[in-house]
């Protein structure tokens, strides 16, 4: 049995809702509004991650003091980082929540696309939801892929500046004399922004356009709550 298997009850819901959503529009748009309402039921968690990230940026000239500090005393600088955090109600892994709680979703949404079901007997644009890229053939199927890699490489590209942006604005703010030896890891880490188009290439249509949705909310969302003028404290924490 699939380790997936424990998946088939959300995975019966989710295909319930997305037929019932299809019983009004295309198949295809059905999964469109069906992750933007999941995407948009997660939205507070994505607000109190983006009000954690904000807040570490905030104290990351004192937590590089305090690195400096008790450099080689590893118990005191964890002690003294906890109690930073505790005084300033802020938390080192606030940004991984959404994250967290988004792979669920992102399984039951891979097991519905890769089951067959009657949902991806349906087409987008003449090309079956349940094509891969492999089997496609005409001028509109590989049209049809195209578009969606495409759009997934653009948000790519606009993920993988914002890595490198922030990759540079961490170097600017490191203390002089401070700065640790270079790790070239950390240098390919923005480049995985692209990593999404290469999984499109392995799962059905259906699947290519639910990353294209959420990948698009996701670089908006971003966009909007890490916009210059919104403070701190205009995103608010969770209840």
């Amino acid at each position: 049995m699939s380790v997936f298997a424990v998946l088939d009850p959300a995975v019966g819901l989710a295909h319930d809702v997305v037929a019932a959503f299809a019983q009004v529009v295309p198949t295809a748009l059905a999964i469109v509004l069906f992750t933007v309402c999941v995407r948009l039921a997660l939205h507070p968690l994505a607000r109190a991650a983006a009000r954690g990230e904000k807040a570490r940026a905030r104290l990351a000239p004192r937590i590089a003091e305090l690195n400096r500090k008790h450099k080689g005393r590893p118990e005191k600088l964890q002690a003294s980082l906890a109690e930073l955090y505790r005084e300033e109600k802020a938390s080192p892994f606030a940004g991984c929540l959404p994250m967290l709680v988004q792979i669920p979703f992102f399984s039951v949404m891979y097991r519905l696309f890769t089951t067959p079901n009657d949902l991806l007997g349906h087409t987008l644009f003449g090309a079956p939801l349940g094509l891969h890229v492999g089997s496609a053939h005409g001028a509109g199927e590989w049209a049809v892929f195209a578009v969606l890699y495409a759009g997934l490489a653009a948000l790519g590209y606009v993920n993988f500046r914002r890595a490198r942006r922030a990759q540079a604005k961490q170097a600017a703010q490191a203390p002089q004399g401070s700065a640790a030896p270079a790790q070239p890891g950390l240098a390919f880490l923005p480049y995985l922004s692209f990593g999404t188009v290469l999984f499109a290439a392995l799962v059905p249509l259906a699947a290519a356009v639910y990353l294209l949705t959420t990948s698009t909310w996701t670089a908006a969302e971003r966009a909007w709550l890490h916009r210059d003028g919104a403070p701190e404290s205009a995103i608010p924490a969770l209840a």
